[in-house]
């Protein structure tokens, strides 16, 4: 199955809740970009321009053309218990 991001919602700083295509859910911290490096990541550095995220073809995506694989992100977040059913969501 291959998995998309269908949302995403900033929740502060560098929080997001990210709803994937396979209905679940999940906020994700990526405060550790901070200490990362690479020209693609510097701006995101930047509270304002990491805000400016937008999903774009089922994959979180930056201004600058940097984007985050939906499928790393969403077995990340669930080997980490940080995914739930939407259904149990609401």
């Amino acid at each position: 199955m291959l998995i998309k991001v269908r949302k995403a919602k900033i929740l502060g700083d560098v929080r997001l809740a990210v709803e994937f295509s396979d209905d679940t859910i999940g906020e994700r911290d990526f405060s550790f970009i901070k200490s990362e490096s690479g020209p693609m990541l510097e701006p995101l550095k930047e509270l304002a321009y990491f805000q400016r995220v937008f999903v774009e073809d089922g994959v979180l995506t930056w201004p600058n053309g940097y984007d985050w694989d939906p499928i790393a992100l969403h077995d990340e977040m669930k080997k980490a218990g940080l995914l739930h059913r939407l259904d149990a969501a609401e």
